[in-house]
């Protein structure tokens, strides 16, 4: 005998709906694209595991992360262009690879502004530092969502001891395209040579620049020890990496996993400053026994830091604001200028 049709239209539609309510929630899961400059031992790789691995475990396993290290979806630069354009949904890079898109996190790079892991966690975590989030919504079309903290950027160089300004003439240094950057090196005596960061490794070891800077956790991962012998101890730019989030994808998510991005960016952060102070102690011992020799500037850095917030500081204050500025400071506990 032939099923009834009252039996069997509303059969068919509850099979119906309970395909496209798994088949929609297949499509809800995804795995989420992050760049990463730097290589799989450096700060970056660090944050973007946590990060990759607090998603996972917020929103029930149904996110997770991929990470391709070593600029594998392109120059730290171009991630940013992509992930606004919401090809690419994060990445991890240097600030200063962020400033070309959103002028006012150039605060961050101002040499001798952030002068301990407790500033640069004061900035970032901060009013100030949701500040510099909401610009670079708008400037950007990119989300921070985390922060990666490296440490100060110190100089390596193959060539001889450097501690005072007259060590550093005729010596050709490798720098980001970095306006801020390029200008300290100028207000220090001498030109730097700017290059992309997927060159520097190669221009260090064909002499095509003598040397560079960057925290010793990058100099270690990057294994510079193997082309550069001698490392000065500067603190002019602690370096700070930022999680960055393609907007529109962040906004086309659910408020559950905009909650779930922005906690486990949050505990990737944490997680970040607790493995600085935890691993670039054991760092600097290593590259010592690989052959590295480190040196302190001469007079507590006097001479570095006069030139450099007296010669650069000023060059900026238009594009930065004096308040912005002061409001930093002042949160620093520091003289407003």
């Amino acid at each position: 005998m032939a099923p009834s049709k009252h039996f069997t239209r509303p059969f068919g539609l509850a099979l119906c709906l309970s395909a496209a309510a798994l088949s929609s929630g297949l499509a809800q899961a995804k795995t989420f694209r992050m760049a990463l400059g730097d290589n799989v031992a450096g700060t970056q790789y660090e944050l973007g595991v946590k990060f990759a691995e607090e998603f996972k475990a917020r929103t029930g396993g149904r996110h997770d992360a991929k990470l391709f290290p070593n600029g594998q979806l392109g120059s730290e630069e171009d991630t940013v262009s992509n992930a606004a354009m919401g090809t690419l949904d994060f990445s991890v890079l240097a600030i200063n690879n962020v400033t070309p898109f959103s002028p006012s996190v150039g605060v961050l790079t101002l040499p001798y502004m952030i002068q301990s892991l407790d500033d640069a966690v004061a900035l970032t975590q901060s009013d100030i530092g949701q500040t510099l989030v909401d610009n670079t919504v708008r400037d950007a079309g990119v989300r921070i969502v985390g922060w990666a903290y490296s440490g100060f950027r110190v100089l390596t160089n193959s060539k001889r001891p450097v501690t005072t300004l007259a060590d550093l003439k005729g010596l050709q240094i490798r720098v980001p395209k970095n306006e801020i950057m390029i200008d300290t090196y100028r207000a220090w005596g001498i030109n730097p040579t700017p290059m992309a960061w997927a060159e520097t490794f190669t221009g260090l070891q064909l002499k095509v620049v003598d040397g560079q800077d960057n925290p010793y956790i990058t100099v270690s991962s990057m294994k510079f020890d193997e082309v550069q012998k001698y490392v000065t101890n500067l603190r002019y730019l602690f370096s700070i990496e930022p999680l960055i989030m393609s907007e529109s994808v962040f906004q086309e998510q659910p408020a559950d996993v905009q909650k779930a991005i922005l906690e486990a960016g949050k505990a990737a952060t944490e997680h970040s400053a607790r493995f600085l102070v935890a691993e670039e102690s054991k760092i600097k011992k290593a590259l010592t026994a690989k052959g590295m020799l480190i040196v302190d500037p001469a007079n507590d850095e006097k001479e570095w830091i006069d030139n450099a917030i007296s010669q650069v500081w000023p060059k900026y204050y238009d594009q930065l604001g004096k308040d912005n500025l002061n409001k930093s400071l002042k949160m620093l506990g520091r003289a407003p200028i």
